[in-house]
């Protein structure tokens, strides 16, 4: 026999032997109880430790955080842009034609109504003035020697020398005199009126923009303008209104117009307004309708042209049940939030009436009521929860979630040298 196959088959029938006492090797009972049968074993995955006699259907809490509801007015307030837009301005043109003969402004100067801008050449003007004074001074003498032949005739009737129609005669004569002489006085007043249209005064008080002309310019009545003269105080800002804002608008502006504010850009600056005009069309392509509120603007920062920030009270309700804008949830059936009550949260379905900045005015929910905030993308109805610091540092766990500490690493013991 083969010595190696011999001692293979020696060592085989020991680790039998050994392995066969292992598996036949029973606990100690206690004396006179019978061996306990051996439990089965399962291959399930061991699950996560309840509590005795409990049962978590809602699975883990879920950590949020909430806001109470709160019960207020809540303005509601439309903000848009608009475009600074002058009340009044006015092309000054000349109305006769003539030349430029003297300058009373620079351009981009500030003006009053009434102030002198322009004078042009006068002289033919003033001749006609002088011609109708003539005349009327004229017609004026020959009205005096037909009252004088009037009274003689009456005298010369009185005593039956002249007949009746002489009398009628003289006095068709001063009736004659007296039409001249109302004619005169009108050819006066338009020669005066034609007088005044060679000095060229400023029509309201504004800014003058750039001048066209200069002293020997030759103008054409009407034809282009030699200045504008531009209102800057008070100013207006135009601005489109949402076509289901109309009727407060309207509504506003019998009680004097609601308050709007317009910001301008870069820190410029806000300024007080009121609404004063809307209009009386909805344009069909954006569903908007124009408006425009009246500003004081007596420094001047308001300019025509400029862009501006609109924020308008459009709106006020009263006794508002408001959330956060980010408690609600757009689900298939409309919006909705989820309420803490008793540690759980309950799915609520709310309407919204208006919203503002980051809060909206709801109806469904009562004041007092804590709504989920941040975290909702996780809950379910029913789920439990646990409410965590609105400012929690970085790294550091909610309220009421146990910190994980990581298992100390074990080290391999190195093998001594031998």
């Amino acid at each position: 026999m083969n010595p190696r196959l011999f001692l293979f088959g020696a060592y085989t029938a020991i680790v039998s032997l050994g392995l066969l006492a292992c598996t036949e090797k029973t606990p100690a009972n206690n004396p006179g109880q019978a061996p306990a049968a051996s439990a089965p074993v399962s291959l399930a995955a061991p699950g996560p430790s309840a509590a005795p006699g409990s049962a978590n259907p809602a699975g883990p809490a879920v950590s949020v955080t909430t806001a109470r509801a709160e019960a207020r007015d809540m303005a509601v307030n439309l903000k848009t842009t608009g475009t600074v837009f002058p009340l009044a301005s006015v092309d000054i043109k000349a109305q006769t034609s003539s030349v430029v003969t003297k300058m009373h402004i620079k351009g981009g100067q500030f003006v009053r109504a009434g102030d002198p801008l322009f004078s042009l050449d006068g002289r033919v003007e003033q001749a006609n003035l002088a011609k109708v004074r003539a005349q009327l001074a004229k017609n004026q003498a020959v009205l005096a020697d037909t009252q004088r032949q009037l009274q003689r005739a009456l005298e010369l009737q009185a005593q039956n020398f002249v007949t009746k129609s002489a009398v009628d005669t003289a006095q068709s004569a001063v009736d004659a005199a007296s039409a001249n002489l109302l004619a005169d006085q009108a050819a006066i007043e338009a020669a005066n009126v034609a007088l005044s249209y060679t000095q060229i005064v400023a029509p309201l008080s504004g800014r003058a923009g750039a001048l066209s002309v200069s002293i020997g310019t030759a103008l054409q009545s009407n034809l282009s303008p030699m200045v504008t003269i531009t209102q800057l105080d008070p100013i207006a800002v135009t601005f489109n209104l949402p076509q289901r804002n109309l009727a407060q608008a309207i509504a506003a502006l019998k009680d004097g117009g609601t308050q709007v504010t317009a910001t301008l850009a870069d820190n410029g600056g806000s300024f007080q307004g009121r609404l004063y005009f809307v209009d009386n069309l909805v344009d069909a392509a954006s569903g908007t309708v124009r408006a425009r509120a009246r500003f004081d603007n007596k420094d001047g920062r308001l300019w025509p042209g400029a862009f501006v920030e609109i924020s308008q009270t459009i709106n006020t309700v009263k006794d508002a049940v408001i959330v956060p804008q980010a408690a609600l949830i757009q689900s298939a059936r409309g919006p909705m939030v989820y309420v803490v009550e008793e540690g759980k949260a309950l799915a609520r379905p709310v309407k919204q009436v208006a919203g503002q900045n980051a809060e909206a005015a709801i109806t469904g929910v009562t004041e007092g009521e804590v709504v989920v905030v941040d975290g909702k993308q996780n809950l379910r109805p029913g789920s439990l929860v646990v409410e965590r610091p609105k400012e929690a540092k970085s790294g550091t766990p909610p309220a009421g979630i146990p910190a994980v500490t990581a298992p100390a690493a074990v080290g391999t013991p190195s093998r001594s040298a031998p």
